[in-house]
């Protein structure tokens, strides 16, 4: 929008999954005005759809995890999306990666007893870092290191092993053909977004929350906060009069940084069918995941989490492409280099608007993401993954939260379902 009005009955502040989960909630409730105020000059938050070569390329949220339950789903199908259901085949990736039969069936039962164990040792109410499950000097130890930095963003040894387990998941994961970002961007069609808008500045000690924002002032007399918790944990957005159990909750919700790089390629790849996964090495934490033929495709997916993905991630892109090729020529051959052409890759680390990837506890923090979801006088309310007690990291999660959020607005109002 080239022009907003400076006056609103609410305030959406970032366009990501939950504030456009939100300001469509309002906007079918009718009768406020209504504002999505996104720093970005685009939205979707860290949901981003590039194309390359005619290819849509999912560089942030690309899974509907647990789509058997997942509200997207039919979100997705409503607004005309087409929806792949192959399922990814994350617990059979080893033999790929050159490992042999019977190391595959020893990692899959070492896998299925650590999680096990963090469900146990969740039961005993002491929180403890989610590392304190490893054997000691377990031969799968790096593996389940490296699974963790790609699911969490981070290593078992910063999570919070009791907020870790809460987190729910069905196993169904499916994807959408043409890109989990290209969904947002329809959803937020009709909806009356300011782009370029950051919000520097939230008053809330008036009569009406005042927000300074890179576009000028806006009036509100409800606010809806959806950016990511790095922003308020490293004040990029202040609070007059401040909120420190905010900032304190959400410095307790890091984000972790999970990073994508993906190649284009030239021919066949002998024995590889679509959608095969693997890891680049099964002994070692600093390593990535691959998807080959992800829908079929030319394109070979590359995956990276944790510590090792900000040290890549510095380095920058030609690092991550040396690294991921050094390991894929290792498993099929030097001619890899060759055919493999790096076509996009993201670093949401050193994004501003988002400085990591998603969230995850630190230790001795579980109860963080219900205080961060908590709202302040019914007047400044909180969404985004990581106020979602069981899907943070998660889209649908987000989404939840934003839905949530907007009926708590419209309940301020005495609008209640």
């Amino acid at each position: 929008m080239n022009r907003f009005s400076s006056e609103v009955d609410v305030a959406v502040l970032g366009a990501g999954a939950a504030g456009i989960a939100a300001a469509r909630r309002l906007k079918e409730a009718g009768g406020l005005s209504l504002i999505v105020l996104e720093a970005r000059e685009r939205v979707g938050g860290r949901l981003l759809t590039v194309e390359r070569e005619g290819l849509p390329l999912d560089l942030g949220g690309e899974w509907l995890h647990s789509a058997d339950r997942n509200l997207l789903v039919g979100i997705a199908e409503s607004a005309g999306f087409a929806l792949y259901r192959r399922l990814p085949e994350w617990t059979s990736r080893l033999t790929r990666s050159g490992e042999s039969p019977e190391d595959e069936a020893d990692w899959l039962a070492a896998r299925e007893a650590h999680f096990r164990a963090l469900r146990a040792a969740a039961r005993d109410g002491e929180d403890r870092p989610a590392a304190c499950v490893l054997k000691p000097g377990g031969r799968w130890n790096p593996l389940l290191d490296a699974i963790s930095s790609w699911a969490n963003g981070a290593e078992l040894d910063r999570i919070s092993l009791e907020d870790n387990v809460r987190y729910e998941d069905s196993a169904i994961n499916w994807r959408l053909f043409e890109g989990f970002g290209r969904l947002f961007e329809v959803l937020a069609r009709d909806l009356p977004v300011a782009l370029g808008a950051a919000v520097e500045t939230v008053e809330h000690g008036g009569k009406r929350v005042r927000l300074e924002t890179a576009r000028g002032t806006i009036s509100a007399k409800r606010a809806i906060l959806t950016m990511p918790t790095a922003i308020l944990a490293e004040e990029a957005l202040r609070f007059a009069p401040p909120l420190p159990d905010k900032l304190a909750a959400a410095a307790a919700l890091p984000l972790g940084l999970d990073n994508k790089l993906f190649f284009g390629f030239e021919g066949e790849i002998a024995g590889i069918e679509a959608d095969a996964t693997l890891v680049g090495s099964a002994w070692r934490r600093e390593t990535a995941a691959y998807q080959l033929r992800p829908f079929g495709r030319p394109l070979v997916s590359s995956f990276f989490g944790g510590r090792f993905a900000a040290a890549l991630e510095r380095e920058g892109l030609q690092a991550m492409a040396d690294f991921a090729l050094e390991e894929l020529a290792r498993i099929f051959g030097g001619d890899m280099r060759r055919r493999l052409r790096p076509l996009a890759a993201s670093a949401w680390g050193k994004d501003p608007f988002a400085r990591g990837s998603y969230s995850y506890a630190l230790t001795g923090h579980a109860g963080a993401r219900a205080i961060l979801a908590a709202p302040v006088e019914e007047r400044l309310f909180f969404a985004g993954e990581a106020c979602s007690p069981n899907f943070f990291t998660a889209a649908h999660g987000a989404y939840e939260t934003g839905l949530a959020a907007a009926e708590a607005v419209l309940a301020s109002f005495g609008r209640a379902r």
